[in-house]
């Protein structure tokens, strides 16, 4: 099912229906300021497993919270004062920074994680969402080979990534598209890890540092 929205007024009742699919353990298919999402609520532990099975297993794969704010990125992930710093030069935009899991990002999504990805997208729809949930989002890149676990690079994403919300529709665990009818590019975030002295580039994607 797909939902057209205009991304900077966005129908209030829009919102409250991908609530309501989140909170009760569904999955949303969203845009983003690269490429389209898949996510659940960190909250839900049926979102999460479907999630799961969406992507195959969670091992070897970096999990990321998508957020809405710096205040949320701080109960999720131990930010020291120098990374705060540097993290809030680049967002919102195109970047994941993984940075060393807080237990409580553990005990949302019931996994243990040294280390846990965050970004905070530059698109009005995801930040809408997680703004009316109250809560980050469990989110994953859309892809047509959603069960590769490696670092994606700019090859994969022309081959594998989508364009169009309708393209999603095949995908039967998306319970839920929001699409506002624009075309994507077929374009990655950059990965940062941050859990050392230095940041370490790890994908180079769209953002530059």
């Amino acid at each position: 099912m797909i939902e057209y929205v205009f991304p900077n007024s966005i129908d209030d009742r829009v919102l409250e229906k991908v609530k309501i699919i989140l909170e009760e353990g569904g999955i949303v298919a969203y845009p983003t300021d690269t490429s389209w999402g898949v996510g659940c609520s960190v909250l839900s532990k049926e979102g999460v497993n479907k999630l799961k099975k969406l992507k195959g297993d969670f091992n070897r794969y970096t999990l990321t919270f998508m957020c809405s704010n710096l205040s949320q990125i701080t109960e999720v992930v131990d930010l020291s004062n120098s990374n705060f710093r540097f993290i809030k030069k680049y967002m919102p935009g195109p970047y994941v920074f993984i940075l060393p899991a807080l237990e409580s990002a553990e005990k949302k999504i019931n996994m243990k994680r040294i280390e846990v990805g965050v970004r905070i997208p530059n698109n009005p729809i995801p930040i809408a969402i997680i703004n009316k949930l109250g809560n980050p989002i469990f989110s994953i890149t859309a892809s047509k080979r959603m069960e590769d676990k490696t670092w994606w690079d700019a090859g994969y994403a022309e081959e594998n990534l989508f364009e169009a919300g309708y393209e999603l529709e095949d995908i039967r665990e998306i319970d839920l598209i929001i699409d506002s009818g624009e075309v994507l590019p077929k374009i990655l975030s950059t990965v940062v890890r941050l859990t050392e002295n230095e940041p370490e580039i790890i994908r180079q994607g769209i953002g530059e540092l």
